[in-house]
């Protein structure tokens, strides 16, 4: 009515016009006015829409109230109470892939490749055969892995069980080889029953020396430690005059190898044990190295360009790696003078001894040639 009023005030002839007319007139000009009100093409609410406040204007959303149902279609605001926790979890996905890109990746050096594994292969004996210079020597080989120091475990720490055994080795790829050696096994009976227990495809290496000459290694290193003790002679034999030795000393007992090898060959087959010689370990070191790398089932990688021999030391020692600046030869017990004994003894021992070799050399098919 409003609108009329003005329109009658505007145009003076509208008295003219008739009741229905008037009214018509009036519901036009109401239409102009509810559009000069809502100017921008608004259109009113349609009834099918939920959301009280949210209006439809040029294709998109209009605010007018705080509600947050405003902010969504009306799909959207059905399943925003289902959608909420998948879509926490995406933030918080998304939050996290953000974080780790942001971090920095830790140094390879820092990277473990690798596992702990029991060993495939033992080197089991002989004290002062050259079991030192093996392991170092076949430690170059790519695919051998080897604790750095004797573990004891099948003769001194059995009771600590495997899994301790385990955590002394070193980390090994699945196509790697994992080694100790501990020279007292040979000599100790119930090692190889406990090796075959741990697992019966254990390779075993063995690496034996002319008694007579280990014996005497044995007692220098021996008395290098303790300088009071008695001498060579007074140890190895029970009565000298009589030739009768005395196997009860360890040095002596060491080299029945014979007899400690029978107790092996009980629990494992001689096919899976290798013996070295610990003077061609000195006078041809590669060729002793090809042999055990064959018995390993390795490639033959170490080769003669890698040894040399020290003069000095009367043993052959690795030339200088790559990545070092001096050669790398055994420690100073290695290639030690030996202390001087009498001949007479020597040739005892070597008269003792004689029998025990040649079966040595029928059990193994080899003669090593101690004499």
């Amino acid at each position: 009515m409003a609108c009329v009023l003005i329109f009658s005030r505007l145009f003076p002839f509208s008295h003219r016009l008739r009741g229905t007319s008037i009214c018509l007139l009036s519901l036009f000009l109401s239409f102009l006015c509810y559009c000069a009100l809502f100017p921008g093409g608004a259109v009113m609410q349609k009834s099918g829409d939920p959301t009280p406040g949210c209006l439809q204007a040029d294709g998109t959303k209009r605010r007018l109230q705080k509600s947050p149902s405003c902010l969504f279609p009306p799909d959207a605001r059905k399943s925003s109470a289902a959608d909420e926790a998948p879509q926490a979890e995406l933030r918080h996905s998304a939050a996290a892939r953000t974080g780790r890109e942001n971090t920095p990746s830790p140094p390879m050096s820092h990277l473990k490749f690798g596992n702990k594994k029991l060993p495939n292969a033992i080197i089991v004996g002989v004290k002062k055969g050259g079991t030192r210079a093996v392991l170092e020597f076949i430690r170059i080989h790519p695919d051998v892995r080897a604790a750095g120091t004797e573990t004891h475990f099948f003769d001194r720490n059995y009771d600590r069980g495997l899994e301790w055994y385990r955590g002394l080795m070193p980390r090994t790829l699945e196509s790697q080889i994992t080694m100790e050696k501990t020279p007292s096994y040979f000599v100790t009976k119930e090692t190889p029953h406990r090796i075959s227990a741990m697992s019966q495809e254990t390779k075993l290496i063995v690496v034996v020396r002319d008694p007579v000459t280990r014996a005497i290694s044995d007692y220098t290193q021996t008395l290098s430690k303790t300088p009071d003790l008695p001498s060579f002679q007074d140890l190895a034999f029970r009565n000298q005059s009589l030739g009768i030795v005395d196997v009860s000393w360890n040095a002596i007992r060491i080299g029945l190898y014979a007899l400690h090898l029978e107790n092996w060959l009980r629990y494992f087959p001689l096919a899976q044990i290798h013996f070295v010689s610990g003077e061609r370990l000195i006078t041809d070191p590669a060729g002793e190295l090809a042999r055990v790398q064959d018995f390993l089932g390795l490639k033959r990688i170490v080769t003669d360009k890698h040894f040399y021999f020290n003069r000095t030391k009367g043993f052959p020692c690795l030339k200088k790696p790559e990545s070092s600046g001096s050669p790398r030869c055994l420690g100073k017990s290695k290639g030690r003078t030996h202390v001087q004994i009498d001949r007479d003894a020597i040739e005892q021992l070597r008269d003792f001894y004689r029998p025990y070799n040649v079966k040595f050399y029928e059990m193994v098919g080899h003669d090593f040639k101690w004499e």
